[in-house]
């Protein structure tokens, strides 16, 4: 492989990861770098598929929103296309939209940490006062240096399969119930009911 062809990798970084002189060991073993990996895939799948629970929720319980998300999808994909593509996505915005929506009123996970300033403090002309905080924030993956590094792929899994999802079926609530978007806390910030709903194809073929 020729070195403009060369990506680096998470395992790459890993691999090449030193300890400092006085630690009891130089490398990371084979063990240490499958219980890295390990850690990320778990994190990832959880929170994602709990993300997605809850926008589909929303959608269902929203059905205009679902109807207008439909038809910004089916002025994207091409005639005879078998699904919504990735380049796609770029050409959605309104999908997008719910996505963030979806992440700001449900967020999988409340770890990011609260910050504060000690006292009143000018940033760009806007004034950050003391102990302040704002109430409407949409932070699911934190904020800075220390943010999920899965930020890019979640983002493209929700809008991937949440565009996918829409465009094959209908999503319709079990008759005489509702939509309980009441929350219950376990490893991530789950529906204290699972979503049930009715599922119609759009598409013969489907």
């Amino acid at each position: 492989m020729e070195d403009q062809d060369y990506v680096l990798s998470y395992v790459d970084t890993l691999l090449d990861l030193r300890f400092p002189a006085n630690h009891d060991k130089t490398q990371l073993t084979e063990r240490d770098i499958l219980s890295f990996c390990n850690e990320f895939l778990n994190a990832g799948a959880g929170t994602t598929t709990t993300a997605l629970e809850w926008i589909l929720a929303n959608l269902v319980k929203y059905p205009e929103i679902q109807e207008k998300l439909f038809m910004e999808i089916k002025g994207v994909v091409r005639d005879g296309d078998q699904g919504v593509k990735e380049d796609d996505l770029q050409e959605m915005p309104y999908l997008k939209a719910i996505i963030l929506e979806g992440l700001r009123r449900h967020p999988p996970t409340h770890v990011s940490l609260p910050h504060a300033v000690t006292e009143d403090t000018t940033l760009n002309e806007y004034l950050v006062p003391k102990q302040g905080s704002r109430e409407i924030k949409t932070m699911p993956f934190g904020v800075g240096r220390r943010m999920c590094p899965g930020y890019g792929l979640a983002m493209l899994i929700l809008e991937y399969f949440v565009a996918n999802l829409i465009w094959s079926f209908e999503w319709k609530a079990v008759d005489g119930d509702g939509v309980d978007l009441s929350e219950k806390q376990e490893l991530t910030m789950v529906m204290k009911n699972p979503l049930q709903v009715q599922i119609s194809p759009r598409w013969k073929n489907n």
